[in-house]
């Protein structure tokens, strides 16, 4: 573990290597799980705002939920996530013609519909917070069996999960915050192994 301010890193952020690819797992982290996507407070009032720019990408069942319950529901542990529907996709997905699943939110934002990308939660993926109770956040890496060919796709790229995820790190934490993170990875990989 490694402390930075009031956050604690495990080691595997900065050790394990991890990229993205959607041509092999189709995007099937905003399908499979047991619940939503994880809301900070202030993220429901961004996602409500986000709707007529993504309105028409969502699915007919997604709009019927959102318009019955609303963009997110507390799961059975009492956290707050976004919508899914019959017990699996987000109501924030959509699909290209190959089966890939995307997130709206995201398209929204890259052609300039909207201000808000999508939860940080998602964002950080695969990296997971918890609130520790002395208020510290823990990163973690979770693993999970549908980013297999993001592990393999991240070692031949030799991209650890730190840089891979350097934006949503930064938008969630600061540059400086990011910065003592790359400087503590550096160390680490200069300390001799064998000592």
């Amino acid at each position: 573990m490694l402390q930075i301010d009031k956050t604690i890193v495990s080691l595997d952020i900065i050790n394990q290597t991890f990229c993205c690819d959607l041509n092999k797992c189709k995007g099937r982290c905003c399908v499979e799980g047991v619940s939503g996507a994880p809301l900070e407070e202030d993220e429901i009032a961004e996602l409500e705002k986000a709707l007529p720019a993504v309105w028409d990408e969502l699915s007919p069942r997604a709009r019927q939920l959102i318009n019955e319950q609303g963009v997110c529901y507390k799961d059975a542990s009492g956290e707050t996530v976004t919508s899914i529907v019959d017990g699996k996709d987000c109501v924030f997905t959509y699909y290209d013609e190959k089966g890939v699943c995307y997130c709206a939110l995201e398209k929204a934002w890259r052609e300039g519909k909207s201000s808000f990308i999508k939860p940080v939660s998602c964002h950080l993926y695969p990296i997971r917070l918890s609130k520790l109770t002395s208020g510290v956040v823990a990163l973690n890496y979770q693993q999970w069996h549908v980013c297999v060919p993001a592990l393999a796709k991240g070692k031949t790229l030799g991209l650890p999960i730190y840089r891979f995820l350097r934006e949503p790190l930064i938008r969630k934490f600061g540059q400086d915050w990011y910065d003592q993170l790359c400087e503590a990875a550096k160390m680490l990989e200069d300390y001799p192994r064998d000592v």
